[in-house]
């Protein structure tokens, strides 16, 4: 079994879309309106409006109400990542910072309140658990 999207329900699916297309620097695969996919090396991140949950189970998700899922993204140079975001992510939660499992991690929100953590293995032990998940 392969894990191959996270999607994230918005009210706003532009401005949303807009957003990741700027703090990934990837371009959003737009196949409607209503749903957009954020391709990247590791896996997509997939954004539907409302309307897309009706189809699903009416209910079942409701945008901006995250309050448990953290969405990761591995980046070449946190730091660097974090002073090019600075001119408009406007919450940043924490960082960077070194964590005790090795990896210098920024912690922010995205313009709905989805906790987003931007990392990169800074340990020798933390660098080779993520290049054997690349490989894997």
């Amino acid at each position: 079994m392969d894990l191959v999207s996270i999607r994230v329900i918005t009210g706003d699916v532009a401005r949303l879309v807009a957003f990741y297309e700027r703090a990934l620097g990837v371009a959003a695969d737009r196949a409607s309106e209503d749903f957009a996919e954020l391709r990247t090396p590791g896996g997509t991140l997939a954004i539907g409006s409302t309307k897309t949950v009706r189809m699903f189970a009416p209910g079942a998700a409701r945008p901006a109400a995250n309050q448990s899922v953290i969405v990761e993204f591995l980046v070449d140079d946190v730091d660097l990542a974090h002073r090019r975001l600075a001119d408009f992510v406007t919450d940043v939660v924490g960082g960077p910072a070194t964590m005790p499992w090795g990896n210098r991690s920024l912690l922010f929100r995205d313009p709905d309140g989805n906790l987003v953590n931007f990392f990169t293995p800074v340990a020798e032990a933390a660098a080779a658990r993520h290049a054997a998940g690349r490989r894997a």
